[in-house]
């Protein structure tokens, strides 16, 4: 089949911070969007901002466009909207005709993308897993790194369409790859990014300046992304909104938990990163960006990163 490019009609199921600005270099590519979102002001930003067309009716979305883009919370919402909530009623599968392709670049269990996949097989609907890093910033500018699951034949004729979004596209392998790889690489962060706060706060406590400890970890072997992107910009500067939400990294370290059991890897301290991610999000609440994981471990050392250096180390910082 032809490859999918511009102006072809693409649907995109999802518009929040993630959706919006990946939906809009779409358009600034030359596709034509059809949108869809339960947030009719979402919706309406969206619309705006690329010209889209918003049919109303996932059938119908999918009825006019040669492939379906999702960017949801998670695989059951993805699965709600391409099979219907509760069976057959307006889906995208109702709307799909044989040659469509559904990207799902939300953050699925790779499981459940397989047995998706199958379904929409049976109906002479391509699949392919597509999730992505980087962040609302390198979604805006199109630098996204995008991990690829599929058969290379799809894979091929979407390249363009992934390449008006992201800047790396890597093929992880077969559907569900893509998936697997993007849980496992939120685990890596999610836990390298725990492991500097509890250094930069023994350090802090010990004396140093966490600004100067956050540098020359930067310029040293303990440097990583966490490190290098989130704790001046985040953390020390207690803006916690990088827009990346607690509650989507312990879903995501349960993902990976799930693909290292099914393949009888050994995952102890991934099974300790997520019971700890786990606690903190009971104490702080849902809705927490995920950087403000630095505040549960704050409460435990009963003090504030960045706050002056010699103040009483007994202070319990609130948790509001």
């Amino acid at each position: 089949m032809a490859s999918i490019v511009p102006p072809a009609r693409i649907g995109f199921i999802g518009l929040g911070r993630m959706g919006h600005p990946m939906a809009r270099n779409l358009a600034r590519a030359g596709y034509r969007i059809v949108a869809h979102d339960l947030d009719r002001d979402a919706l309406g930003r969206a619309c705006d901002a690329t010209g889209a067309e918003a049919p109303g009716e996932l059938k119908a979305a999918a009825e006019r466009c040669e492939a379906v883009i999702t960017m949801l919370p998670d695989g059951k919402a993805v699965r709600a909207v391409v099979l219907g909530p509760s069976g057959p009623g307006d889906s995208l599968l109702a709307g799909f005709s044989r040659g469509g392709v559904l990207i799902d670049m939300s953050s699925s269990s790779p499981v459940g993308t397989r047995e998706l996949g199958a379904r929409l097989a049976e109906r002479g609907v391509a699949m392919l897993d597509a999730p992505v890093s980087g962040g609302v910033r390198k979604a805006a500018d199109a630098t996204l790194s995008i991990m690829v699951g599929g058969d290379a034949q799809t894979v091929a004729r979407c390249r363009a369409l992934l390449g008006a979004m992201g800047k790396q596209i890597f093929i992880a392998g077969p559907l569900g790859s893509g998936h697997a790889m993007k849980a496992l690489n939120n685990y890596v962060s999610a836990a390298g990014l725990v492991a500097a706060v509890e250094g930069v706060l023994a350090a802090q406590r010990f004396g140093l300046d966490p600004e100067n400890v956050v540098d020359i970890l930067n310029a040293s072997t303990g440097m990583n992304n966490s490190t290098l992107n989130k704790f001046h910009q985040f953390i020390l500067s207690r803006t916690f909104d990088s827009g990346f939400s607690l509650d989507l990294m312990v879903k995501d370290l349960g993902t990976a938990l799930e693909v290292a059991r099914s393949t009888g890897s050994p995952a102890p301290l991934a099974q300790a990163c997520l019971e700890a991610w786990t606690e903190a999000q009971a104490v702080l609440g849902p809705g927490t960006d995920h950087t403000a994981v630095a505040r549960y471990w704050e409460k435990l050392a009963g003090t504030e990163l960045g706050a002056k250096i010699g103040v009483d180390p007994s202070h319990k910082p609130e948790m509001t």
